[in-house]
């Protein structure tokens, strides 16, 4: 008779864990589809739980120590001003400037590492290492363009939402299962995807770049030359596409040459330099 009532007990026990599990993910997936708002520039639906002014905030408390990681701001005055008279120029003579952002532009001293990204809110960087390799105000203004596109699109708070969603629903399989193999799966298939969501968003960002540099009168030709830099960059020494957060060079440029042909068809057709989705 004990042998039946512990089976008994046992096969409880599981239920209960498979039923906490499965509250525990639609509680999650509830949480991250419920707060759906549509974004007024890219006119897409995204499920983001902060507000503009949480993400303006969110960037300026961190600025000072993503600057700090990076050696600091450059020293020359006169390369800082032409990073914010570019940056800004992009801003005012675009979409852009319809948003709430506090938009700024940093020039970074880091001379080895190749890079640019934006901070939720608007606070935007670029190396020197990157910043020395470009030829024309056009190069820079694609670099500050695609990183406003990010700004613009809520990459980062997107990314948030969907990191959440990620860790909660790993969370509800590791209480459903009891297996943290189980847990370690659902964990790198949510990395994966998460991976996609990233190429995604550089695909979009440079899409908006082109977008916004043609509104504020930059040729976005000079998008293709910085994606030339990024190429000679790499010097060969790539991951497989899938496995990396961004797309490859010549995809991008690709998408780029779509993109300009795309806004310049209706900057035609509206006549105008606000060009309108």
């Amino acid at each position: 008779m004990s042998i039946f009532q512990n089976s008994s007990g046992g096969g409880s026990r599981i239920g209960g864990t498979l039923i906490l599990g499965l509250i525990m993910a639609l509680f999650t997936l509830f949480q991250y589809y419920s707060k759906t708002e549509v974004n007024p520039i890219t006119k897409e639906k995204q499920h983001i739980g902060i507000s503009p002014e949480q993400e303006i905030a969110m960037g300026l408390q961190s600025a000072p120590a993503m600057a700090q990681e990076f050696g600091g701001l450059y020293p020359d005055e006169r390369a800082q001003q032409l990073v914010k008279k570019v940056g800004q120029n992009v801003v005012r003579n675009s979409a852009a400037k319809k948003t709430p952002y506090q938009y700024d532009f940093h020039l970074l001293a880091d001379p080895n590492v190749i890079n640019a990204f934006a901070l939720p809110g608007g606070q935007i960087f670029i190396t020197y290492a990157l910043f020395s390799q470009l030829e024309t105000e056009d190069q820079l203004a694609g670099v500050l363009g695609h990183e406003i596109g990010h700004v613009v699109a809520r990459h980062s708070a997107q990314r948030i939402a969907d990191q959440q969603l990620t860790d909660g629903l790993t969370g509800a399989a590791v209480v459903a299962t009891g297996s943290q193999s189980t847990a370690q799966m659902a964990q790198m298939i949510g990395n994966m995807i998460n991976m996609k969501y990233g190429r995604g968003q550089e695909l979009q960002s440079d899409d908006l770049g082109v977008r916004f540099m043609l509104e504020a009168g930059y040729e976005p030709e000079g998008l293709l030359g910085v994606m030339k830099i990024l190429e000679q960059s790499s010097g060969g020494q790539r991951v497989p596409e899938f496995q990396s957060t961004h797309p490859s060079p010549e995809n991008r440029m690709g998408r780029i040459k779509e993109a300009m042909q795309k806004y310049r068809g209706l900057k035609n057709t509206k006549g105008d330099s606000d060009i309108s989705q």
